[in-house]
């Protein structure tokens, strides 16, 4: 079945026996990310990143995208989820199974936000893309007034076609149009995935920086080399870029040292490293002049590159929760053992990712996992390039 929107046609909808041959995590439509709650009832992309998330789902030989359900059931998901809060939960669209500007996934995309627009919402949406934006596109965009939209542009510089197939100049071009065209949403940078001697030469270098001038902020971060990913680049023979996988993105600490000398303004005390961050949420905060929604200012040590006037507004907005209100949520939420808030986040045992980050969005604090800790400046990386701890 497919319908027509006011921006396009829409896809057909996979039927039931097709959707039950799904890996069961692919035909939950809703997964909640750290950047958001994130909507994904369109699967299948043509791009073939071979480190795209798509083989953690088994779906990477997907390359049509199809549909799960319509645009309206499924913003009614996710507005009827029972970790989505008006106005406050951030949310993704379509960053798991396909790109949300391919020709025919762009109309689901802007009917989402506009249904979203249209109910008054004023949540953080992020859209990530590496494909093509026009001026037209632009135009859509600026039309939401409630939603505040950012477009992540993914761009890499990877010239290795096998593992990258995408040239990255389609995603700058995108990131100047988007840039150029801003009125009511933001753009960044979302510069990666970084993988040492692939994509971190000092042409890589100076060649984000120079792109870097074509955004609201810019974003650095690493690769998941999963098992499965691990797998795909030894049978079609590509170069590892690690010998072993992490359950967090691999970003060495070399290849951080040399992206932060490259960026260091050191004539700037107000913006010495310029709109450049480590974390998502960051960049798209300061692209929206807010305070960060993941509360990452209580881990300093991810701070030491932000803009002054970035590091006044989280402050200001940073407050340590009641631990007596912390301890109602989480235990609720299924928390077992002992619950503690420190100056850098609140700490909890037995509960996975979902409920922890329904409870970072809400107290805007950090949360984690007791028996995953984070370590000094390593925060949310994995330790593969870090010296031991």
């Amino acid at each position: 079945m497919t319908s027509t929107t006011r921006f396009g046609r829409t896809l057909p909808l996979l039927t039931e026996t097709q959707m039950l041959s799904l890996k069961p995590e692919l035909a939950e439509v809703i997964e909640y990310r750290k950047s958001g709650l994130s909507l994904n009832h369109v699967i299948g992309c043509p791009l073939d990143c071979g480190y795209c998330v798509r083989h953690l789902f088994d779906n990477f030989e997907l390359k049509t995208p199809r549909a799960l359900m319509t645009d309206e059931a499924a913003v009614a998901l996710l507005t009827g989820h029972r970790y989505f809060r008006a106005h406050r939960t951030p949310i993704q669209v379509f960053n798991r199974a396909t790109d949300p500007m391919l020709p025919v996934v762009k109309p689901h995309t802007f009917n989402v936000l506009r249904l979203l627009d249209e109910q008054g919402l004023t949540n953080h949406v992020l859209v990530i893309t590496r494909w093509r934006v026009s001026p037209e596109d632009c135009e859509v965009l600026n039309s939401f007034r409630n939603v505040k939209v950012t477009v992540l542009v993914t761009h890499s510089g990877i010239d290795n076609t096998e593992i990258e197939p995408v040239d990255s100049a389609i995603a700058a071009t995108s990131l100047k149009i988007l840039y150029e065209h801003a009125e009511r949403y933001r753009t960044v940078l979302y510069w990666r995935p970084i993988v040492p001697g692939l994509n971190d030469s000092d042409q890589h270098l100076r060649r984000a920086l120079e792109l870097s001038q074509h955004a609201h902020a810019t974003v650095f971060t690493g690769l998941f080399f999963r098992d499965e990913i691990a797998a795909y680049y030894a049978s079609h023979g590509l170069p590892t870029p690690y010998e072993d996988t992490a359950r967090r993105k691999i970003m060495p600490e070399e290849s951080e040292r040399r992206i932060l000398a490259a960026f260091h303004r050191e004539a700037d005390s107000e913006e010495p490293w310029g709109p450049l961050f480590r974390k998502t949420s960051c960049g798209v905060a300061y692209a929206h002049g807010e305070a960060d929604y993941n509360g990452h200012y209580g881990i300093r040590d991810l701070c030491d590159i932000c803009p002054i006037k970035q590091l006044k507004l989280c402050a200001d907005a940073w407050k340590a929760p009641d631990l007596g209100e912390v301890t109602t949520v989480a235990r609720q939420l299924g928390a077992v053992g002992h619950i503690e808030v420190t100056e850098r986040a609140i700490i909890v045992k037995g509960l996975n990712e979902p409920p922890r980050y329904f409870m970072q969005h809400g107290f805007r604090y950090q949360v984690h996992d007791r028996d995953k800790p984070h370590h000094y400046r390593r925060h949310g990386r994995a330790d593969i390039g870090w010296p031991a701890a």
